[in-house]
């Protein structure tokens, strides 16, 4: 059987040594046709550094190895250009003088390789410096290609005074770019975020960004279409409903497409698995979720302006746009709103959706046994519709969190908290769960379906034993059951269930339920 090219990144050695490649080289000539200057964004374990490598081959004239692809016969194999590739993928760069020693020594490899002396004493003099007399020894122009060209700020992200450094001192070197025009052939940068020109792109205003572009959408991923063509031969048992459901949904305002690493990684071991979301924990996240006491149920729908969503600076980091641009958000849907757009951003799929809100309710617990044990219990009672093994799990699971997460906020004081923490039980075990699910007469707090059993949730912090009882009656006041009660749901048994905190407790201080059977009348 041919081998999967998992974690290949280079373009040569899959066309030679593996056997299945997804043709992306139709976008090499449409970038090439139709500007100079490109940014993209994408996730990481998205193909970005494989499609910068493909440009390079491209650009090189190696025809040999584009055989059977779309750029075979409709490229120039004729034209041959010196190529600059720069990655900041490897390593962890520290601070701005480990950034200035990467740089000087990418700056000397590459005087190496082409065979030019440089005289000029500054990093940014001696990019330029190379450029200029890389064209002057071949007669040709060149090509620039950078890789992860972010990496270097997104390591330091949570660390506002070094992230400032670094961004400087890679604007010093991006900047040189600007007054090379007349040397340079293309220019293509990618990463995961996407910078304002303004902080890190000075003077690069003729930069296209392709990363929401809808002729782009595909330049990364798979399509389904791609998984069923080049694939086919370890399909034979793969259920098409499922790998959708982990796998697909990131949408760049085209066809959506599947995660790469995770299909092929789904093919080597015929098993659904979180493997994109284990190669990295996003730890600065959770940081940035307690910082602006963030409500996480509202991942699951999130609008966003375009300035929000387009890009961002160490100086004001936005939680939403960061989400989307790393890719544990994607657009839904676009719609128009007077002059301006705003997206509806969502999970993109199974694995993000459960991944992630395991990962922050795991930060709140720590307790890894704890957690566990109160996940099972509370997935077995939700089966058996068993309030009452229910309200114990509720209660092990947040006694487990640890007293001094309460003193370093003041987050349990809001309904949002408590409501945030059963969203991510439910969540993380794949459950239908719909946080803060509209009605005619207001909001409920969580909807949540197992099998033939719907249970709507309402959250009170009570700051007395006297008002206990305040949460049931709301859903009952408020007939939040109604829009259940239709024939699309006379198979299902409704539960009420109205849980209330105490603030002095911290913890669960009331749990009352009431069991509804469809299109039965209940006493208010």
């Amino acid at each position: 059987m041919k081998k999967l090219p998992i974690g290949i990144s280079t373009f040569k050695e899959i066309r030679l040594a593996y056997g299945y490649y997804v043709d992306k080289t139709q976008f090499v000539k449409k970038l090439v046709d139709n500007g100079k200057y490109y940014f993209l964004a994408r996730p990481r374990r998205f193909g970005k550094s494989l499609f910068i490598d493909t440009l390079k081959q491209a650009f090189l004239g190696e025809r040999e190895y584009f055989n059977g692809l779309f750029l075979e016969n409709s490229w120039d194999w004729s034209q041959k250009y010196p190529v600059i590739h720069i990655s900041f993928a490897a390593g962890m760069v520290l601070d701005r003088q480990s950034l200035d020693i990467k740089v000087e020594e990418i700056i000397n490899a590459n005087k190496k390789k082409f065979g030019v002396d440089l005289e000029y004493l500054s990093l940014s003099g001696q990019f330029y410096e190379l450029i200029q007399k890389i064209f002057v020894k071949y007669q040709q122009q060149v090509v620039i290609l950078i890789d992860e060209y972010d990496k270097p700020i997104l390591d330091h992200i949570t660390c506002k005074e070094i992230a400032i450094e670094l961004r400087d001192g890679l604007k010093n070197l991006y900047s040189v770019i600007k007054d090379c025009d007349s040397y340079l052939k293309f220019v293509f940068f990618t990463g995961v975020s996407k910078f304002s020109k303004v902080s890190l792109f000075s003077g690069l205003n003729n930069l296209e960004d392709i990363t929401i572009d809808p002729d782009y959408a595909a330049i990364c991923g798979y399509l389904e279409s791609d998984i069923k063509s080049i694939f086919r031969d370890r399909l034979k048992d793969t259920d098409f409903k499922q790998l959708k459901l982990w796998y697909n949904g990131y949408n760049f305002r085209g066809e959506s497409v599947y995660n790469p690493f995770d299909i092929l990684l789904y093919l080597r071991h015929n098993e659904f698995g979180n493997y994109w979301f284990e190669t990295a924990t996003p730890s600065f996240l959770i940081k940035l979720i307690q910082e602006q006491k963030f409500f996480i149920p509202k991942l699951e729908n999130i609008k966003a302006a375009e300035s929000l969503l387009n890009s961002f600076d160490v100086d004001k980091i936005e939680l939403e746009t960061l989400l989307f641009q790393t890719g544990y958000l994607t657009i839904a849907s676009i719609k128009k709103v007077g002059a301006r757009k705003v997206y509806e951003l969502i999970f993109p799929n199974l694995e993000v959706r459960m991944s992630l809100t395991d990962y922050i309710l795991h930060y709140l617990v720590q307790d890894s046994s704890v957690k566990e044990d109160s996940q099972i219990l509370l997935y077995e009672s939700l089966l058996q519709a068993d309030i009452g093994k229910l309200k114990t799990a509720f209660h092990s699971l947040f006694a487990s969190i640890p007293y001094h997460w309460y003193i370093k906020n003041d987050m349990d004081k809001y309904e949002g908290y408590y409501a945030s923490i059963f969203y991510c039980c439910f969540a993380a075990l794949g459950l239908d769960v719909k946080p803060e699910e509209p009605t005619n007469t207001g909001r409920i707090d969580l909807t949540v379906k197992l099998e033939n059993n719907i249970y709507l949730i309402q959250f009170k912090v009570l700051s007395s034993d006297k008002e206990k009882g305040k949460a049931l009656k709301q859903i009952k006041t408020k007939k939040y059951y109604q829009k259940y009660l239709s024939h699309n749901h006379s198979d299902f048994t409704i539960f009420l269930i109205g849980v209330e905190f105490g603030v002095k407790a911290r913890n669960i201080i009331n749990v009352e339920w009431e069991k509804l059977e469809s299109h039965t009348p209940l006493k208010v």
